[in-house]
């Protein structure tokens, strides 16, 4: 990328080769140890938040990839890994065809100038006491870029390029509108002109209208300097305007990969599927086909076993030898969920127990006989506070592949997914003696 004006990085060792992909990322995780409590600390077990678990991804030169997926699914966290502002658990972050993980700080000091990032509310990441001169000016003190003079000029070309006025450098953070406050952050981003940018929800914050301008500078600044991002949002629709390739997460790991045009026609995983499902249409008549997921996501501290969608998955595979309907199943699982993490309020039922359950959690009528004495067995046992035994029969009786295994990557004809709809060796329901289940 060639700089605009006449500043110059200052002389050094090169720390990369030039080799494709300007980014490889390989088994990446980030876990966090959680506030514990006094009894789990006597007992010396620790909780571990797993943010990140296990993703790989790849961003050649001059392209968008877009990363996606609900609040708290370790976006974020792994954008801020690929940087080094967090130190990866586990897994390798290749830039330039070397791990940037083993720098030395001296290093990841210099490789500042070629991986920058910009955050999600330009309220909280720009410093209010500081003038846009002094915000933008910062990066060419810190990494000794120019002269006072020309880095005079070099901001008021970067204020111009994003769309502001060079007379803007003097003002201060709050004489501006979210829109221009974001202008503002892509400029100092750019100041050290990097070949690589972390965008961290740079739109969520903004009014519609306001997205698309800055969504539109993005791809302009990207055809003229060949800059590749990973862009970072919660809305697919963002997504699909500016990304070549997009991975959808869910709960720390990668559910799918594609292209824009793969993953909206039509999507291969669930959960691609019913975020898509909910992106309104601008037709008046248009009612929707709306996918309402069950429950809330699971916590990442005890993340589900198997597959980790699973627990909210309107597609599960029903098991082996039943003859089942998807809605019957459903219904079937999401109990089981309950029982699994004793989240049944006994208290609040009297009677009979049991029957009052079915009913509670909407049990359809209709399962099959087979299926209707095993339910009714682990009930029974749940009516007496035995969720253990009821969990233990369930497991036994009625155990589906996704929550056994955890679902490998797969290429198929249309992208990639991490779904055993796609492996053909689950595809009957078919859970292996030979493997037990998976504690992620």
């Amino acid at each position: 990328m060639s700089q605009q004006g006449t500043l110059h990085r200052p002389m050094g060792v090169s720390l990369m080769s030039s080799k494709e992909p300007l980014l490889r990322v390989e088994g990446l995780k980030k876990y966090y140890e959680a506030e514990n409590d006094f009894l789990s600390q006597l007992l010396g077990r620790s909780k571990t938040v797993k943010a990140v678990d296990g993703v790989s991804l790849e961003i050649g030169e001059g392209e968008t990839f877009g990363l996606v997926g609900e609040s708290g699914c370790g976006k974020s966290t792994i954008g801020r890994t690929i940087l080094q502002l967090e130190e990866p658990t586990a897994g390798s972050v290749y830039f330039r065809g070397q791990d940037i993980t083993k720098l030395s700080s001296e290093e990841l000091r210099n490789l500042r100038t070629e991986m920058q990032v910009i955050f999600q509310n330009p309220h909280s990441s720009l410093n209010p006491r500081l003038t846009v001169n002094d915000i933008i000016g910062e990066a060419f003190e810190i990494h000794d870029i120019g002269t006072e003079s020309e880095r005079d000029t070099r901001i008021k070309e970067l204020l111009e390029r994003v769309g502001l006025n060079a007379s803007h450098a003097n003002r201060y953070p709050h004489e501006f509108s979210g829109g221009q406050l974001q202008r503002i952050g892509i400029a100092r981003a750019l100041a050290v002109d990097p070949d690589f940018i972390v965008c961290d929800e740079p739109v969520s914050a903004l009014d519609v209208s306001v997205q698309a301008q800055i969504l539109n500078l993005l791809e302009d600044l990207q055809a003229e300097f060949g800059i590749s991002y990973l862009f970072i949002a919660h809305d697919l629709s963002v997504v699909e305007h500016i990304a070549d390739r997009i991975a959808v997460m869910y709960l720390g790991e990668i559910a799918e990969y594609g292209t824009p045009e793969e993953l909206f026609t039509p999507p291969q995983h669930p959960y691609t599927e019913a975020l898509l499902s909910a992106i309104p249409e601008a037709d008046p008549r248009w009612d929707g086909n709306r996918i309402i997921l069950e429950g809330t996501v699971p916590s990442p501290i005890n993340p589900p076993s198997g597959c980790k969608f699973h627990t909210r998955c309107p597609k599960v595979i029903p098991p082996a030898g039943y003859a089942l309907e998807q809605d019957e199943w459903r219904a079937i699982l999401s109990l089981r969920t309950r029982i699994d993490n004793g989240n049944i309020p006994l208290d609040q039922f009297s009677g009979d127990i049991a029957t009052a359950i079915r009913e509670e959690y909407d049990i359809p009528d209709t399962i099959p006989a087979d299926v209707d004495r095993i339910l009714s067995e682990a009930l029974e046992a749940v009516a007496v506070d035995d969720f253990e035994r009821a969990s233990s029969m369930l497991d036994k009786e009625l155990e589906t592949p996704c929550a056994v295994h955890n679902p490998a990557i797969r290429s198929t004809a249309n992208g990639q997914v991490a779904c055993h709809l796609f492996d053909d060796r689950y595809a009957d329901g078919t859970v292996y003696p030979e493997t037990t289940r998976e504690a992620n």
